[in-house]
């Protein structure tokens, strides 16, 4: 029987392990998780009587695998509310309601009326390189106004990331692509409407609805006891094939198969996942590839720490009557933004109680993720008063520190991807997963967990 060994228990390797038991349950396989609980990044904690998430929040339902994976273990994916469509930018000292439509835009005060014409001179701009900085990319295309006010927060907000520095192909491939096949982000909104509308009557009025989509779309979806009810699905699926509190230390090649190293123990295994982070697969290969290990090594990760304030909601003077806000670089602000996780999930907070989280640090400040408790508490609190006129200090608080938090896809991400790709060729049956590749979302740990399982099924 053909053994096969998960290094890493996130969503990437637990999926991973989960679909190749699905497709192959002939093999032999099993995960080894270092730390003492499965999940990763994916941890919810119940703490008196508010539900905080340390890491992400959700998945959009825009892609049918991680519903399809959450159908076949028996559970019920909760959508967010209406609330969610509500989304705030923090802007001249000021919560802006994002426009939901054109004609909303328009008239919103977001952008002054020399950056909202300078959007319309995206129709005759160029296209550009085959990769840059989401930076040059949208004031290129749309102008510095609409990158520093609008793209830089949803930048901070998606992946704590510096937009100077990140690569528009891997942080936002479908944008690019829009670029590239269309010419442009408006040519490609109205032609891809009047495909829309000719699918519509050719097929139907559900026709061309995937394929007339610019946006990602979709709704935010999560679960009534938290994002980690999917992690601990999987986890339990999995049952005594995986491992908790086993750390892979060292890998070496042997004939044919390969000898993982972990604290007593020894394994011997035809084929190797390694999902663990970047940072983490790197000093696991360290002396097996040293050019694999310094590529990895490359994928930078910053420091973020989340801050839960739970209230009563007769302490918090805003209504929370939305998604959250975020904050641009420009307004020189302590915090990247704060979700109000109550106002759009039930069961966040107890009757009468609202939820807020809070990012800290990120690319653009990473040292002040890592301030000690009593300086980021006061940090916080001293940046949300004034915004959600909060009466009185929370009353609980809780501080989730990760000090690698969400790998960053920089400029020349994809040559690293090509590098690593071309190495692994001298390793058959050593693979490669996890979120610091392609794609950082729950989405898109399911979806790549699935696509390498049937390559490795096929093999």
């Amino acid at each position: 029987m053909k053994k096969v060994v998960v290094i890493g228990g996130g969503l990437s390797g637990l999926t991973v392990a989960y679909a190749l038991l699905q497709k192959r349950p002939d093999l032999d396989v099993s995960v080894y998780e270092a730390d003492h609980r499965p999940g990763g990044k994916i941890w919810t904690d119940r703490a008196d009587g508010f539900l905080c998430e340390k890491g992400a929040n959700g998945f959009l339902d825009n892609k049918p695998r991680t519903l399809e994976l959450c159908k076949d273990l028996g559970i019920e994916p909760l959508r967010s509310n209406e609330n969610s469509k509500k989304r705030f930018i923090f802007l001249n000292g000021k919560l802006n309601a994002l426009p939901e439509s054109p004609p909303a835009f328009i008239k919103s005060g977001l952008l002054s009326l020399r950056g909202k014409l300078r959007i319309l001179l995206e129709y005759n701009s160029p296209k550009g390189p085959e990769d840059e900085t989401v930076a040059d990319f949208i004031i290129r295309r749309l102008g510095k106004e609409a990158l520093e006010k609008l793209i830089d927060p949803m930048s901070s907000g998606i992946y704590a990331g510096d937009p100077y520095r990140m690569s528009i192909k891997s942080c936002f491939p479908r944008i690019k692509e829009l670029e590239q096949e269309y010419g442009g982000l408006l040519k490609a909104l109205l032609k891809i409407r009047k495909e829309k509308k000719k699918g519509a009557r050719g097929k139907g009025q559900g026709a061309g609805e995937k394929r007339a989509s610019v946006a990602p779309g979709g709704t935010l979806t999560s679960f009534f006891n938290g994002a980690q009810t999917l992690t601990d699905s999987l986890a339990a699926r999995l049952g005594d094939r995986l491992h908790i509190g086993v750390p892979v230390h060292g890998i070496e090649k042997s004939g044919d198969r390969y000898r993982l190293y972990s604290p007593g123990e020894t394994v011997e295994t035809d084929i190797v996942i390694l999902a663990a982070p970047a940072y983490a697969a790197a000093a696991i290969v360290k002396d097996f590839d040293g050019g694999i290990s310094k590529t990895l090594s490359d994928i930078p990760y910053p420091h973020v720490s989340v801050v839960c304030f739970g209230y009563k909601k007769e302490k918090v003077g805003h209504p929370l009557n939305g998604f959250g806000f975020l904050v641009p670089r420009i307004e020189g602000r302590k915090i990247l933004g704060t979700l109000w996780d109550s106002s759009i999930f039930p069961n966040r907070a107890s009757e009468g109680h609202a939820l807020l989280r809070t990012m800290v640090g990120g690319a653009r400040s990473p040292e002040t993720a890592m301030l000690d408790d009593d300086k980021i508490i006061s940090l916080v609190f001293d940046e949300l008063k004034p915004v959600l006129g909060l009466q009185k200090e929370p009353d609980i608080i809780k501080i989730y520190r990760w000090e690698k938090a969400i790998p960053q896809y920089l400029l020349g991400h994809s040559g690293k991807l090509r590098l690593l790709d071309e190495k692994l060729k001298a390793y058959p049956g050593l693979y490669l997963a996890g979120n610091a590749y392609r794609g950082i979302g729950m989405n898109d740990c399911v979806e790549n967990g699935y696509r390498l399982a049937e390559e490795i099924a096929l093999s």
